[in-house]
């Protein structure tokens, strides 16, 4: 039977501009794990087997929005990508494209990523703000964990940045397949993709990405130390700006020492280490 999922069309007419931002974050809490943010509105997908209109209703009626819901196949989210998708840029660091795009021109590293249903394209606040933050660090010959890589962007800059033992996690079946396919079109040989819901490795890494939501963030927050090398790296993201202070405070309580904070569009992505 062919997969399907629920398409939540939340009208935002009127709305201000930060509200989008907010709705995506509360959204993929309750298992949504695609969007299309549109002029006067933000298009939510979520598989059919974990649709529950009861939450949904009480975060519609938090903001006091009304949304239409129907269901999609997901083979449609190609033709949907293909006229909302457009490339992007992280200054001259990195420019990310479909499939269909033309080459990008100026800039270090080109990746090439069709997202399909998966969540991660270097457009959402967070990705970008992660990037950024990789330019800065040395992944030569380094370890990384990509924890929650749907598309599997972050991995596969990772291996750019010259990683030669990258692992990506993610509990979505589709992210799993999406993110294989795009690991083979970027050429990637160091990668590997596993289907997982949390931390369950007893392997010690240089660098640890974590682009997700704060509440599975929390949920696993006494596994980052036990998989972090020695004056290894965490990078937080899929925060709020007001989710800052609170998540500062609970890596340091696990050993954390927080380096910098990075804001896109309302969103955080935070650098610390640990000894």
């Amino acid at each position: 039977m062919t997969d399907q999922y629920k398409e939540v069309n939340i009208s935002l007419v009127n709305q201000s501009a930060e509200i989008a931002e907010i709705l995506i974050a509360q959204l993929a809490e309750l298992g949504y794990d695609g969007f299309l943010e549109e002029a006067d509105s933000l298009k939510a997908y979520i598989p059919i087997s974990l649709f529950n209109s009861l939450p949904l209703t009480e975060l519609l009626t938090n903001f006091q929005l009304e949304a239409s819901v129907t269901s999609i196949d997901k083979q449609n989210w190609n033709i949907l990508w293909e006229s909302n998708f457009s490339p992007m840029q992280v200054d001259e660091f990195v420019g990310v494209r479909a499939s269909f795009h033309e080459p990008i021109p100026n800039v270090l590293h080109e990746l090439i990523i069709t997202p399909k249903m998966s969540f991660g394209t270097g457009h959402h606040g967070t990705t970008y703000a992660v990037m950024k933050l990789m330019e800065a660090i040395d992944f030569e010959h380094k370890k990384v964990f990509d924890f929650g890589t749907g598309t599997g962007i972050l991995a596969i800059l990772a291996e750019k940045l010259g990683a030669n033992f990258v692992v990506g996690v993610d509990n979505d079946s589709w992210c799993i397949e999406n993110a294989t396919e795009n690991i083979a079109v970027n050429g990637c040989n160091h990668i590997q993709i596993h289907l997982s819901d949390t931390i369950n490795t007893n392997e010690k890494y240089d660098v640890v990405i974590a682009n997700i939501n704060r509440h599975i963030l929390e949920s696993n927050m006494l596994l980052f130390p036990q998989i972090i090398a020695p004056n290894g790296i965490l990078i937080l993201s899929g925060l709020l700006v007001s989710d800052e202070s609170d998540m500062i405070e609970l890596c340091r309580s696990c050993g954390f020492e927080h380096k910098q904070t990075l804001e896109k569009d309302g969103w955080v992505a935070i650098q610390f280490s640990i000894n």
